[in-house]
């Protein structure tokens, strides 16, 4: 199902929220409203998960190599190599959330309405998944699914030989560590942790991360391009905080800085 386009022109109420007059600072051809030009001032300091461009030789990581090859993930593997630091700060300010309860998948940049759902990045990366109006890809519904995913078959499968996961005192599985990981899960976790879900954390993986990682190993569908968006949805939403050591300074990091360039 091809992915439905939006536009990008708008009316100046759309742009405000109101369509109330301005204050006399706002800039109306880059914000969408005085809070959104708030939340650019807010989130300038913030620094960047930069992507990575996964290069291989043709005989390196043959499992992975060919999995990305099957999935059709070529353009989440060779990311643009530059990125423009204040159009990417300006996208996500105007896609801050500003209403509750509304999931507005839409930012402004320089004058355009950019998308940026599931459709809007899966034709980015050149469409790699086609689902019908409504369907979900396997790796969602199974975690849709009231038993979800075998934390004992996932162990078995991301981690090396009588390794497992890390356990909470109430013996809760809640990470692997990376030094407990196969080849092959380190090479898909410094993937996903820098084109699919940006962290800097990466000494291990979550639970959650470890389900993703777990269902690209044994062949299951997975809708990147609704992770992605979701992903840049919930950095779009961050609160800021302080860096402990230099209040002047935020501990926050944005993510998808080629993509969105791209995107915009």
């Amino acid at each position: 199902m091809a992915p439905k386009k939006l536009s990008t022109k708008r009316s100046r109420k759309d742009a405000t929220g109101e369509g109330s007059s301005a204050t006399s600072d706002f800039d109306s051809h880059r914000f969408r409203s005085v809070e959104h030009q708030q939340r650019f001032k807010a989130i300038k300091g913030w620094s960047f998960h930069r992507e990575r461009c996964v290069q291989l030789r043709e005989d390196e990581c043959p499992d992975f190599q060919g999995e990305i090859a099957c999935r059709h993930w070529a353009r989440l593997v060779t990311p643009m190599a530059k990125f423009d630091p204040e159009m990417v700060i300006e996208f996500y300010a105007n896609a801050w959330p500003t209403r509750e309860g509304v999931r507005d998948m839409r930012s402004w940049v320089r004058g355009h309405w950019i998308p940026f759902d599931a459709d809007a990045i899966s034709q980015f990366l050149g469409d790699p998944l086609i689902l019908e109006e409504d369907q979900q890809c396997q790796f969602s519904q199974r975690r849709s699914q009231a038993d979800d995913f075998d934390e004992e078959a996932i162990a078995q499968l991301l981690c090396i030989p009588g390794q497992d996961f890390a356990r909470t005192a109430a013996g809760r599985q809640v990470r692997i560590m990376r030094t407990n990981m196969t080849t092959l899960t380190q090479i898909w976790m410094i993937l996903l942790l820098s084109n699919a879900l940006p962290s800097d954390h990466n000494s291990d993986l979550p639970l959650p991360k470890c389900q993703l990682v777990y269902a690209i190993l044994i062949r299951m569908s997975v809708h990147v391009a609704q992770v992605i968006a979701d992903a840049i949805y919930l950095f779009a939403g961050m609160a800021p905080t302080r860096h402990a050591l230099d209040p002047e300074k935020s501990n926050r990091a944005l993510g998808f800085l080629a993509l969105i360039t791209g995107l915009c």
